[in-house]
């Protein structure tokens, strides 16, 4: 098989539009693995033993179960209870609760690395608990996972293909599409330059981000 630069040019405009489906799911997904994986940060600090072990099975059993497993679940096994997503928002529910329970690891090595003194000032200024979070603790724990935190939004990134399991029209399933009419070689190709692209300008505003907020 011989490489067709015609139609592997024609193939463009149909991957970019699958390429921006893909990275809406992604954006979405990382999201609501930002919010949700805060929410597990918090709930494993309680110190309620009971609920706090029960988070954390939660988030290994998570952590333990393949991303496409937990997405054929959703898709196809859920409805079956009475739930139903669409496919586009399962694949987004899926990606983002699959790497909530990465994110909330990072949160909480970076809530764990604020000194302990900074607490301490905390509760002698009987500073609100809202304020102590949201002014004190999380800006400084976030600037210093800012760099792990960009690796997973960039392995989400990568993950996403997986979506075409579910029938979502993402670039993965378009070029899937298109090489069953005349072949795989140009599509497949294709798709992999426009995800080496999208990941590497990804990872440079990552380590620009990273760099402004290491000097703050």
């Amino acid at each position: 098989m011989t490489w067709d630069w015609s139609y592997a040019g024609d193939l463009v405009g149909p991957l970019l539009g699958g390429l921006r489906l893909t990275i809406a799911a992604t954006a979405l997904g990382y999201v609501l693995a930002l919010a949700l994986g805060f929410v597990w940060a918090i709930l494993r600090r309680s110190p309620n033993v009971v609920l706090n072990q029960a988070v954390r099975w939660v988030i290994e059993f998570i952590r333990s179960t393949p991303l496409l497993v937990q997405l054929v679940f959703l898709f196809y096994a859920l409805p079956t209870t009475g739930i139903q997503f669409s496919a586009f928002w399962t694949g987004v529910i899926g990606l983002g609760v699959h790497y909530s329970t990465y994110i909330s690891e990072v949160y909480r090595a970076g809530i764990e690395n604020v000194p302990r003194g900074q607490w301490e000032a905390c509760t002698a200024l009987n500073l609100p608990r809202s304020r102590v979070w949201f002014a004190v603790v999380l800006p400084q724990a976030i600037r210093k996972v800012i760099p792990t935190l960009g690796n997973y939004l960039i392995a989400l990134f990568k993950d996403s293909p997986l979506l075409l399991v579910i029938t979502v029209p993402e670039v993965m399933r378009v070029a899937y599409t298109e090489g069953g009419k005349s072949g795989f070689l140009e599509p497949f190709t294709v798709a992999a330059v426009l995800f080496v692209i999208v990941s590497v300008l990804s990872s440079i505003l990552i380590r620009r981000l990273e760099g402004r907020y290491a000097t703050i």
